[in-house]
């Protein structure tokens, strides 16, 4: 089989994944405090033994460039999270929340704490502020409860008072490597066990009453991206059959005994 048949191979399993990526982006677009994916790729060439070989070592120890005749492929690069701010919609229900600038709420999961900039929550039946799967919000006291009944007003700086008397403060937390986060589900994140990363207060950040932060994904860019992900794919194809067809003439006839 040739080269190029790797190549093309490699290149199509490339698109696919990131077709899956465009695809989870587009189906999230309505999804509160979703945050989209992005992909970064990079070229990696191979190099033989005498692609380092210089004659004058006084002027450089190897070569500083890839040169013509090496081969070079994509990779994907690396995955990550695009954080920045979505569009805010008012909603009116003062346990609508959302944050202006950066940060996020912490909540209670059963499998411990997760950070979200999801904020849809409702009061349950014990007076605890929770998403809709139980999820308890987390302010500097702990797991957030009001008395029934009160007029909740929540301030920029997180402060949650209920008919005028603070209750508690919310804690708007960031990370300072965003690389530290994985993704859960649920507009969920957390950070990975292995990275030794605590969260930290967030600067300069407000916290909306009565809105929600809306996907920060551009659905005309995705889709630009997903046609461009499918045009690649369907080249990597066409690839794929030209080189199986010149291997199958090259057996078929090469060999063949003259007339």
């Amino acid at each position: 089989m040739q080269e190029s048949s790797y190549s093309a191979t490699f290149g199509a399993l490339t698109q696919q994944y990131r077709l899956d990526v465009i695809a989870n982006n587009l189906a999230n677009v309505n999804t509160t405090g979703f945050k989209a994916d992005k992909l970064a790729f990079r070229d990696t060439f191979r190099r033989y033994a005498h692609d380092l070989v210089n004659p004058n070592q006084t002027i450089e120890q190897e070569v500083p460039w890839p040169r013509s005749f090496l081969l070079a492929q994509p990779r994907i690069a690396e995955r990550v999270v695009d954080l920045s701010q979505g569009a805010f919609r008012a909603t009116g229900n003062p346990l609508d929340l959302a944050i202006a600038g950066e940060g996020f709420f912490r909540l209670q999961t059963p499998d411990g704490e997760a950070l979200t900039r999801k904020g849809v929550y409702h009061l349950s039946a014990e007076g605890y502020i929770v998403d809709e799967h139980g999820n308890q919000l987390l302010g500097d006291g702990g797991p957030l409860q009001v008395p029934d009944g009160g007029s909740i007003v929540i301030l920029g700086d997180g402060t949650v008072t209920v008919d005028g008397e603070i209750i508690d403060q919310l804690t708007i937390v960031t990370v300072e490597d965003q690389h530290v986060l994985d993704k859960t589900g649920d507009s969920l994140f957390r950070i990975k066990a292995n990275s030794g990363a605590q969260p930290i207060p967030a600067q300069d950040a407000s916290v909306e009453q009565g809105f929600l932060e809306a996907a920060n994904v551009e659905v005309v860019t995705e889709m630009v991206n997903m046609i461009e992900t499918m045009r690649a794919f369907e080249a990597y194809q066409k690839m794929i059959t030209g080189t199986f067809e010149q291997d199958k003439k090259a057996i078929t006839e090469v060999g063949a005994a003259s007339r």
